[in-house]
């Protein structure tokens, strides 16, 4: 299994935040953001790879590519940020073998069909059905903006 590092819902992908403290906070040098639809938006893949540090290799893969991946032996030295915009593909890729301990919940913006779950994230009954499902196979679920705030349990925000 890869040495996975930090496992991450943020909609923004890579920005400010993920670039100057997550990496930084976990010492990764690999970004996989996993998303069916950006596999095919060369575009949009090149403004995510410039956008991380020159030293962090990015990738863009699908579900089903990023779960054998993820499974492939650790390369020494390899630390991995997976990146996803919604919790769907988390627990697609757990389903699949792939060992995630903890996710960490970043920003999830209000849009159509979405509720205020607190100041930074909007989820879909859709959405909030899947993180509880994930909390149900065991990984663990934190939301936290940056890494110097400190984590809230998901767990306390479904029951709220």
């Amino acid at each position: 299994m890869k040495n996975i590092v930090l496992c991450r819902i943020d909609d923004r992908l890579i920005h400010g935040q993920v670039v100057t403290s997550w990496v930084k906070q976990t010492g990764g040098n690999k970004i996989i953001v996993v998303d069916d639809a950006l596999t095919k938006d060369l575009f949009m893949q090149k403004i995510l790879k410039a956008a991380a540090p020159p030293d962090v290799k990015v990738e863009v893969l699908n579900t089903l590519d990023a779960t054998d991946v993820l499974k492939e032996e650790a390369v020494n030295g390899e630390k991995i940020i997976i990146l996803v915009k919604i919790p769907q593909i988390l627990e697609k890729l757990i389903e699949g073998g792939v060992t995630i301990p903890k996710i960490i919940l970043g920003g999830m913006g209000a849009k159509d069909g979405r509720k205020k779950f607190n100041r930074n994230v909007s989820a879909s009954e859709e959405e909030v059905e899947s993180m509880k499902k994930i909390l149900g196979l065991g990984t663990e679920i934190y939301y936290q903006l940056v890494p110097t705030e400190a984590p809230t349990d998901v767990r306390k925000l479904l029951s709220e």
